[in-house]
């Protein structure tokens, strides 16, 4: 057996798998209830009869509230989007209940914005709910709450909501369905396997859609966050009808990403890749050797320079003197502090302060290389 055929049949053993479909898969030339949507409900429920779990993260709010306002191009001022969000977002859970109740199958609509995942408390809060939607047999339909989450309107899309619902939810598996193949190499042919991202950069494809924000870049960078926390993934056609069983089944359809080397916790994942940096640490050669060599803590000895504006707590980023970003994580001590404790080494950090909070800028158990 090769080791795609390998790879592949490994999928066989997902048993709750997060699926998420972008705007113009799901709504573009749709009728609410029919079409695709009845195509997506259809999938779920035969996943369901086989023992599968399925949480859906579904774009499609904005481009529902464009839809039935009769506008073509995505609005570009955020009033606009919030506005077309709050239009579209029923219409698109309507939908949605529409194609499942033909399976007496009920859905549950769950809008999420960064706060709920940047608050580790509100953060498991989330996976409890999600969990007993599922107890109860309900299909968790996620959609960023872009009514009220500017900054996620400006910065965000679902395939990276996707990235951090996968671990969140304790899934086996993470599907991102399009409107193409998958990942198609130079001549336009899906790739079958993925297992080396550093290979694959120079083939990412521009997006070129009026009404989504995503495309294959988004797609591709999603897909790696869920591999870091060991999670397989697959970016495979959304027209296909039944890609979802052959995907479950182990089928060579889309393209399948493989986890490479060890998984992160899912505390340290949540760190790296859901949190938002607040502000960045540039460090000289001899914190970069025991960061990213000896899986040490970060001193204060080995800052150079402090950038942006953060707390005691929040999430910021380490980077090499030449830009490169090493690390991410939880900061002891605020901006201001980590100013005058450069180049200090850390049985002075009680006198340069007159506290003392630990003799780290970030400690190992709160630091991810990445």
């Amino acid at each position: 057996m090769t080791e795609r055929e390998e790879a592949r049949k490994a999928l066989q053993s997902a048993k709750r798998i997060v699926v998420k479909i972008g705007s113009r898969a799901i709504v573009q030339g749709e009728v609410p209830g029919e079409g695709r949507f009845q195509s997506i409900a259809d999938q779920v429920a035969r996943l369901r009869a086989l023992g599968r779990t399925v949480i859906m993260v579904s774009s499609g709010a904005v481009a529902m509230g464009c839809k039935t306002l009769g506008v073509t191009t995505r609005p570009s001022l955020v009033p606009q989007l919030q506005a077309a969000a709050a239009i579209g977002q029923p219409s698109l859970i309507q939908a949605y209940e529409t194609a499942f109740a033909k399976h007496g199958m009920h859905v549950a609509q769950v809008l999420l914005t960064h706060a709920e995942v940047s608050d580790r408390k509100r953060y498991l809060n989330v996976r409890a709910a999600m969990d007993a939607m599922l107890e109860l047999g309900a299909v968790p339909i996620i959609n960023e709450n872009d009514t009220v989450a500017t900054e996620e309107l400006q910065f965000g899309d679902n395939d990276q909501l996707a990235a951090m619902v996968a671990p969140l939810a304790g899934a086996d598996l993470l599907v991102l369905l399009t409107d193409v193949e998958g990942l198609l190499d130079a001549n336009k042919q899906r790739i079958p396997l993925v297992s080396d991202f550093a290979e694959i950069q120079q083939l990412i494809w521009p997006k070129e859609n009026a009404l989504s924000v995503g495309g294959m870049a988004s797609k591709v960078g999603a897909a790696q966050r869920a591999c870091q926390v060991g999670l397989p993934v697959v970016i495979g056609p959304a027209r296909d009808p039944d890609v979802l069983s052959k995907i479950a089944q182990g089928q060579d359809v889309g393209t399948l990403f493989l986890p490479a080397g060890a998984a992160l916790a899912s505390r340290k994942y949540w760190i790296a890749y859901t949190l938002k940096m607040r502000g960045t640490l540039v460090v000289d050669d001899g914190a970069v050797r025991a960061l990213c060599e000896h899986k040490r803590s970060l001193l204060p000895a080995g800052v150079v320079e402090v950038r942006g504006d953060f707390r005691a707590g929040d999430a910021v980023s380490v980077h090499s003197r030449d830009g490169r970003e090493l690390a991410r994580g939880l900061a002891r001590y605020d901006a201001r502090d980590v100013q005058r404790l450069q180049g200090v080494r850390s049985e002075g950090i009680a006198q340069a302060l007159g506290y003392h909070h630990g003799d780290e800028i970030i400690h190992r158990d709160d630091l991810v290389v990445i």
